[in-house]
C-alpha cells in the first residue's frame, strides 16, 4: 500500500529519522538513483543553457516555472518548450544548431550552480557505509552525467552511472533498470529505485521494483498521482524508507 512519511521535517534537519538499526543490513542490496531532480539540483544550470540559446537569438529569457517540467525530457524538450512561450519556432536544421548551441555551453557550466539536494550526499555515506550497491540510473547523456557528477565530488560514492546513450532501451524501459543492475552486479530481488518522476516509477514498475518517490524534483503530477510505494519530503527519510521496503521484502515469499 502505497504511503508517505509524514513526520514533521525542515530542510537541513539532516539525519532525523535514521538510527542504527536503520543503517545496517544494505549487503547485498542496490539502490538505484535517477539523477537530474533526485540526487542533484540541475536547474539553474540547465536553464542557464536555455536562456543562453534564446537571449543569441533576440529572444526574452524564459523563467524555471515555464521549463521545469520538461528538465526530465531532455534539452530539445527544453528548448521547444522555452521557444513556445514566446511563439517562436524553429525548423528542424535549426533546431541542431540551437542544441549544439545549448550542449557546448551547458559542458562548460554543467556544475555551476548545480548542487546535490539537501542530506542526498549523508544518506550516500550512510548507504555505502550499511553495504549497500549505488547506482545512477539516468536519461542524462553519459558522458554529461559523469561531468556532472565528477565536477561535484560524487563519483566516488557510486558503483555504477548508466547514461540513456548506453541503455537498450532506456527509461521507462525495463532495459535500463536491468542492465544497470547487471553492471552494478545487482540483482531485480534486491534492488530498490529512487526518482522524482514518472519516468522514474514506470521504469521502477515495469522492471518490477520497489519505488521511492521524492517530492522536491521536477514532476508536475502530484504524489497522489504518482502513487509510490513511499513517497519523502526530504533525504533525512531516505534511509528509513528504503529500510522499510527492503524489511517488507525479506519478509516476502519472493525475499525469502
Amino acid at each position: 500500500m502505497p504511503h508517505r512519511l509524514d513526520e514533521t521535517l525542515r530542510l537541513g534537519e539532516g539525519e532525523r529519522g535514521m538510527n542504527d538499526g536503520q543503517t545496517q543490513g544494505f549487503d547485498g542490496w542496490t539502490i538505484l538513483f535517477d539523477l537530474d531532480g533526485t540526487l542533484v539540483d540541475t536547474a539553474p544550470d540547465l536553464l542557464g543553457a536555455l536562456n543562453h540559446v534564446l537571449t543569441g537569438m533576440d529572444l526574452a529569457p524564459v523563467h524555471l516555472g515555464a521549463v521545469a517540467e520538461m528538465i526530465g525530457h531532455g534539452a530539445r524538450a527544453m528548448i521547444e518548450t522555452g521557444l513556445k512561450t514566446q511563439g517562436a519556432a524553429l525548423s528542424p536544421k535549426e533546431m541542431d544548431a540551437a542544441f549544439e548551441r545549448f550542449i557546448a555551453y551547458y559542458v562548460e557550466n554543467i556544475a555551476l550552480n548545480s548542487r546535490p539536494f539537501d542530506g542526498a550526499v549523508e544518506a550516500l555515506e550512510t548507504l555505502r557505509q550499511g553495504g549497500a550497491r549505488l547506482a545512477v540510473c539516468t536519461n542524462k547523456r553519459q558522458d554529461l552525467s559523469e561531468r556532472l557528477i565528477g565536477e561535484l565530488g560524487l563519483m566516488g560514492h557510486f558503483d555504477v552511472v548508466f547514461g540513456a546513450d548506453r541503455a537498450t532501451n532506456r527509461k521507462p524501459h525495463a532495459d535500463h533498470v536491468f542492465e544497470t543492475l547487471a553492471e552494478a552486479g545487482g540483482v531485480p530481488g534486491r534492488a530498490l529505485f529512487v526518482g522524482d518522476s514518472r519516468t522514474d516509477e514506470r521504469a521502477a514498475r515495469n522492471a518490477g521494483l520497489p519505488f521511492v518517490f521524492v517530492t522536491f524534483g521536477y514532476e508536475a503530477e502530484t504524489a497522489e498521482a504518482i502513487a509510490a510505494d513511499v513517497t519523502i519530503h526530504h533525504y533525512s527519510q531516505l534511509i528509513p524508507a528504503l529500510s522499510g521496503l527492503k524489511d517488507q521484502a525479506d519478509a516476502s515469499p519472493r525475499g525469502r
